[in-house]
């Protein structure tokens, strides 16, 4: 299923996803690995595709949570700090406290990203 999701995001059939995250919550649980994903495409599609979860399921968009939380101790700055992004999208004030740590980030684009998230949250 990750594989197939990735292909369509890929290939920007966005739509499409979003319509399946709709039918399938446990979808939610793939954000993590698609936000990985090594092809450039995917990992902008996966901010477009939460994105809009959050604008029309805020409730189910936290989903994802889980799956994102872990990236904030990934070895790629970019992905700490999409992760950090969507994290503050998606979460509650509760939720960006994990986000923290990062202000400290050896990344001054990583610290940005939070410092905006935690500003404004």
């Amino acid at each position: 299923m990750l594989k197939m999701i990735a292909d369509y995001m890929e290939q920007g059939f966005l739509s499409n996803i979003v319509s399946m995250f709709k039918e399938n919550p446990a979808l939610y649980e793939l954000t993590g690995a698609l936000l990985q994903d090594e092809r450039f495409r995917v990992r902008i599609g996966t901010t477009a595709l939460l994105e809009e979860l959050q604008a029309l399921y805020p409730e189910e968009a936290r989903a994802a949570l889980p799956s994102l939380l872990p990236l904030l101790t990934s070895p790629h700055p970019t992905v700490r700090g999409d992760a950090a992004y969507l994290i503050g999208l998606v979460g509650t004030r509760e939720d960006r406290t994990a986000l923290k740590p990062l202000l400290k980030d050896a990344h001054p684009q990583v610290r940005q990203i939070v410092g905006e998230i935690l500003h404004e949250g």
